[in-house]
């Protein structure tokens, strides 16, 4: 294989590279010889038939074979030997191929930028930090008491009011027609809890025990369900009981319930939960600063068919947000046009950032231990109280789910080692500060 000419245009290399026939041919006639080993002909013992006889029944199999294979060993020596570090699979382009002459193709690889890393102690940032209040405290503990509240049936002939537990059974119809999902049977609904659509429970409010009640609403222009979106609905309700929420009163016997010691002791647990909560939200915006810097401070041209599939990869996530009816209020705001020129930016920074990390990983010899993909996995139950065990199970029976943890263990390990260079000054801000995130920094975090 001879290169004819090549040339580099940023980070593009290209180059037209010939197969001289007499090695295609040689080729050729090793793939017959090795089909032909064993081969039965009719009139011929194996292995015995003449080389016109095999050079027709085989050699049309063994040309595209031998064409694959030299093209490929060809496209790998150009890459070792021009020391290219190829960012995605190369494009190969065959010429005019005639049998019995030289075999021409040209060759197009992106590759890798050349990153010199700088001194990371250079960089100054601030790590914003938050003391758990009292009244958080008791809010959480609030929270907790109001989910673990016991129910008592009124027994008294009244009718409900808000704030009481109406059993229902429930069908709901548009047009006279039910609709899936649409029933349910002794549902207890909180009345001025909101949990229904819009309207719902509000005519429920003021009737008693045994009522039927035929609730119309409409269901909201951007519901879910696209089929019901914007649509009259009217709901057959029977109310089957009522029952009203009894006080839970947070105490030590409260605390006992819950396998704590004491209250005080309840109160130090969901105070060291509460800031580990402020801790990762710190780091978070600690990570986002880092980017940002780094980001700042490096200029880096980045390979364009990496930013494309970036890109495509952000746009296809826009897409499928919008035919759910998922996009934020930030995505609503601003027009499709605007949104894919602010994906392009993001596309071009997420992989500009990658390829540095890449570097710093490579540069420092970072690699992940089991123990960091045990830590993950861990981190990932914590997400999911009282399913641990199967988080654990998922992750024990499917091995790439696995590997899926890997890249992002990896950027963490990578940005801890950075941050561990750089110069870091703590600031206690408000709690309403430390969870303040702009809606670029969602965007390209």
């Amino acid at each position: 294989m001879k290169i004819s000419q090549e040339k580099t245009k940023g980070l593009t290399f290209s180059c037209t590279a010939v197969i001289a026939a007499d090695e295609f041919e040689k080729e050729v006639q090793n793939r017959i010889a090795r089909m032909a080993k064993g081969a039965k002909l009719p009139g011929f013992r194996p292995g015995k038939a003449p080389v016109s006889m095999l050079n027709q029944k085989y050699r049309g199999a063994a040309l595209g074979e031998a064409l694959d294979f030299l093209v490929q060993k060809s496209v790998s020596e150009i890459i070792r030997d021009k020391n290219l570090r190829v960012a995605m699979e190369p494009e190969i382009k065959l010429g005019k191929f005639e049998d019995g002459k030289d075999i021409e193709f040209t060759l197009e690889v992106e590759t890798l930028p050349e990153i010199k890393l700088g001194d990371f102690s250079k960089i100054k940032l601030e790590k914003q930090m938050a003391e758990v209040p009292a009244e958080e405290i008791e809010k959480s503990l609030e929270y907790v008491a109001q989910s673990r509240r016991e129910t008592q049936t009124v027994t008294e002939d009244r009718a409900s009011i808000k704030g009481d537990i109406a059993v229902i059974d429930f069908s709901g119809s548009i047009d006279g027609v039910e609709f899936k999902g649409g029933k349910g049977t002794d549902y207890p609904l909180e009345l001025g809890s909101n949990s229904f659509i819009p309207g719902f429970e509000d005519q429920l409010i003021g009737k008693k025990k045994g009522d039927k009640v035929d609730v119309k609403v409409k269901f909201p222009e951007d519901y879910h369900a696209k089929d019901l979106a914007g649509k009259d609905a009217v709901f057959a309700v029977v109310i089957k009981e009522l029952k009203v929420l009894k006080k839970t009163e947070i105490n030590d016997a409260f605390a006992v319930s819950l396998g704590e010691k004491d209250l005080a002791s309840l109160k130090q647990k969901v105070s060291d939960r509460i800031k580990e909560d402020y801790e990762n939200a710190s780091k978070m915006k600690l990570k986002r600063a880092l980017l940002d810097a780094l980001d700042k401070e490096y200029k880096i041209e980045v390979p364009e068919k990496l930013v494309n599939a970036e890109y495509d990869n952000i746009v296809k996530q826009y897409e499928h947000a919008k035919e759910h009816n998922e996009l934020d209020e930030y995505e609503k705001s601003k027009s499709e046009k605007d949104l894919l020129k602010e994906y392009k930016d993001i596309a071009n920074r997420r992989v500009k950032l990658g390829l540095l990390l890449s570097e710093v990983g490579v540069a420092e010899k970072i690699q992940i231990a089991p123990d960091d993909i045990n830590k993950a996995i861990m981190n990932e139950a914590k997400r999911y109280p009282g399913q641990e065990k199967a988080v654990f199970d998922y992750y024990l029976k499917n091995k790439q789910a696995v590997e899926a943890l890997k890249a992002p263990v990896m950027e963490e390990k990578i940005v801890d080692h950075i941050l561990s260079k750089v110069q870091i000054v703590d600031k206690t801000v408000s709690v309403k500060e430390l969870y303040r995130f702009d809606e670029d920094e969602k965007k390209t975090a």
